[in-house]
């Protein structure tokens, strides 16, 4: 008899104000399996919509539930749905990990790779204001893979041309300041004509990216900017998105979310066609943990996780065992289970 989930509980742990403080937990055979912390809104719709289909489902049939999970949010294609269903997702394969003893890169693929490389982001530093070589030059020296910098637009900026300016100036001065080539993310605030006026001043050799510069993840136009500068996107990539038209843009970097495109149970899948395409993967950060266990399933696709120094450090005083990285890299432990359960609950 297959062993079924028997319990699915959403619990609130205390945390400062404005960091999530949710995680979803499945239980089977006397055990739990955790993921979080997201928001409270996305553990609500768990509760309302998500419990019920989860409820008696076998452990290790991960399509399985996912499929019943999709089906439960066909007429639902916003964010917190989305999410959601990755939550339980990933609270199912830490269930599942825990109960065969089996570390979780075990499951999800043949290979396990122990070290997985990371590139760190700094979104909140402006590089486009005064003096942050300091910063740049000290980030640099901690062993990344690589660096990511914010580069947002100045809204209040009258003169569109100079502002174009003044940001490529800004990526100038950051890739002059490293040894290796930098990233940068624009964080969905530019328009296209901003876009075509700051490549139109951009040496594309000196970036390593220019990542989710449009509100909307507009296919046809990025198309167009993937002839002119490389070209990161995923981010934003939902349950029910037509991930094989993102992919087919030429991307430089698909970087992918993998609870908020559905899990992992869906990301192994995502990766596994963007490797049949030639697109690199590299997982964004807000669910660092679930996206080193598929990075080290998946060496040959997955070329590096990021870390965000603002955020995860945060993140990681949620759990029970954080997760702390040494000179640019993780170890992932040869023990079983996700490693996302809360410290306290």
């Amino acid at each position: 008899m297959p062993v079924c989930i028997d319990a699915v509980r959403v619990v609130a742990t205390e945390t400062a104000q404005g960091e999530d403080s949710t995680f979803v937990a499945l239980r089977a055979a006397g055990t739990t399996g955790w993921y979080g912390p997201v928001t409270a809104e996305i553990g609500r719709y768990v509760e309302a919509i998500l419990a019920h289909t989860a409820l008696g489902k076998p452990v290790d049939d991960h399509r399985g539930l996912h499929a019943a999970l999709r089906r439960a949010t066909r007429a639902d294609t916003g964010t917190v749905a989305s999410w959601a269903v990755g939550a339980v997702d990933c609270a199912a394969w830490d269930l599942h990990s825990l109960l065969v003893q089996v570390p979780v890169a075990h499951l999800l693929g043949a290979t396990l790779q122990r070290r997985v490389p990371l590139y760190a982001s700094w979104l909140g530093l402006d590089v486009a204001g005064r003096a942050p070589n300091e910063a740049v030059e000290r980030v640099s020296r901690d062993g990344w893979q690589f660096t990511k910098w914010g580069l947002r637009r100045n809204p209040a900026a009258e003169d569109r041309a100079t502002e174009a300016i003044r940001l490529a100036a800004a990526v100038k001065a950051v890739a002059a300041t490293l040894v290796q080539e930098a990233a940068f993310d624009a964080v969905f605030s530019w328009d296209p004509a901003f876009t075509s006026l700051f490549l139109d001043r951009l040496d594309p050799a000196s970036v390593r990216w220019l990542e989710d510069p449009l509100p909307e993840c507009d296919l046809g136009i990025y198309r167009v900017l993937a002839m002119r500068a490389p070209l990161a996107v995923g981010e934003r990539l939902l349950l029910h998105a037509d991930a094989q038209a993102v992919l087919n843009v030429r991307l430089r970097a698909f970087t992918l979310d993998v609870v908020a495109c559905g899990g992992l149970t869906r990301a192994v899948e995502l990766v596994t066609t963007a490797r049949r395409l030639g697109v690199p993967v590299y997982p964004h950060g807000r669910s660092f943990v679930p996206a080193v266990h598929l990075a080290a399933s998946y060496p040959d696709a997955v070329a590096a996780v990021e870390y965000r120094l603002q955020w995860e450090p945060i993140r990681q005083q949620r759990y029970a065992q954080p997760w702390l990285p040494t000179r640019g890299e993780i170890i992932v432990p040869n023990s079983p289970g996700l490693g996302a359960t809360p410290r306290s609950c």
